[in-house]
């Protein structure tokens, strides 16, 4: 649950709630429609920025003398590469392979947190907490301890500059700035894309005070249009109606720094391992248009043209309406059907579906 003090300060912003989230800011839901376009247009060079609230992210807090080592041997990426200045984007599989929690995982005062969905909040926690037998390890749901917060825009660099003694500048980069040289207290600031998306993490007061002077030259805006960046940025989610549906390299995570093929042992190793050297992947991520209006969620199916109803080529992993009409998603799909075959939503004969272009390529590291 979203922190009182903070939920009723973004109230006092004319912030609308639904199930834990900022919906809109202003009026009615029409204006999350514009917060959208503006958005969109942040991330071009018409020198627009957005803030936006990501309560309906949750945080899992690990601490002991033992945690390191814990976490490096649960997750898919390497743990050792974490530091007061670097992030990183990392999944907890199961034995089988298939990812349960996809998250950030970053250092904070000696403390690692994990910032994932709140829906998945409960049973990954869970879950942790059954492999950390003797080790000295302490898990916790943190969530209502620190503030959660997106800045992005063409200028979004620029502006944090002129208010933070530092900002990071490369991609998972993090500044942790000193509670006691400023009155920014506590602040946490990572770099999801250079000059242009930041994500900042504090205590109640510090992002209050820094939403403040940011809110004097970006507009708030709901989660769905983070979410929409996040999608243009073809960055995946693991949320509940998806958990255990993909592997590692389905969601693109060798891409985008967020799976080491050179780690140690962790569930599932194996059988990513196994598919990295020796087998050919026969479906992965692609960024998608659906053409019309419709209601999508992610675990929804993907159909070929032509195909049987029930032969489904594709499951959708995230989607958002687009301000202009339809729908933009996320979806890992068999690539001989992406480049091949006309794709369509729900059934064979539903919304038509177009690729758009990956903001990255698909490379394994060797």
């Amino acid at each position: 649950m979203t922190h009182t003090v903070w939920t009723e300060f973004l109230t006092s912003q004319s912030a609308h709630w639904q199930d834990g989230r900022v919906t809109h800011f202003g009026k009615d839901e029409q204006v999350a429609r514009e917060e959208k376009r503006t958005t969109l247009s942040a991330i071009s060079d018409k020198g627009a920025n957005i803030l936006c609230d990501l309560s309906h992210y949750a945080l899992i807090s690990a601490s002991g003398e033992d945690t390191q080592s814990f976490l490096q041997n649960q997750f898919c990426n390497d743990v050792l590469n974490i530091s007061q200045t670097q992030s990183q984007l990392n999944a907890y599989c199961t034995p089988k392979g298939r990812i349960l929690a996809f998250f950030r995982l970053f250092l904070r005062n000696d403390c690692y947190y994990l910032r994932l969905p709140q829906e998945i909040l409960e049973p990954t926690l869970k879950r942790l907490r059954m492999y950390v037998m003797m080790s000295k390890v302490t898990l916790e749901d943190a969530s209502d301890t620190l503030i959660r917060i997106g800045f992005a825009g063409a200028t979004a660099g620029q502006i944090l500059s002129k208010h933070l003694e530092k900002i990071p500048t490369a991609t998972d980069e993090m500044v942790n700035l000193n509670p006691e040289q400023d009155t920014e207290a506590g602040l946490s600031v990572i770099c999801l894309q250079p000059g242009t998306r930041f994500e900042i993490i504090g205590s109640t007061e510090a992002v209050q005070t820094l939403w403040g002077k940011l809110a004097t030259e970006a507009t708030p805006v709901g989660s769905g249009s983070w979410e929409l960046l996040d999608i243009h940025a073809a960055i995946p989610d693991v949320v509940t109606d998806t958990q255990e549906a993909f592997v590692p390299q389905m969601l693109n995570l060798q891409a985008i720094n967020a799976l080491s093929f050179k780690k140690g042992c962790y569930p599932g190793q194996e059988i990513v391992a196994r598919m990295h050297y020796l087998g050919k992947l026969k479906r992965r991520m692609f960024v998608v248009h659906a053409d019309e209006d419709s209601s999508v969620k992610p675990g929804d199916t993907l159909h070929a043209e032509g195909s049987e109803s029930g032969q489904g080529v594709g499951k959708v992993v995230r989607a958002q309406s687009h301000p202009d009409g339809g729908t933009d998603l996320l979806a890992v799909i068999e690539i001989s059907s992406a480049e091949q075959r006309t794709l369509r939503l729900h059934t064979a004969d539903g919304p038509r579906l177009s690729l758009l272009k990956l903001p990255y390529t698909i490379e394994e590291a060797q």
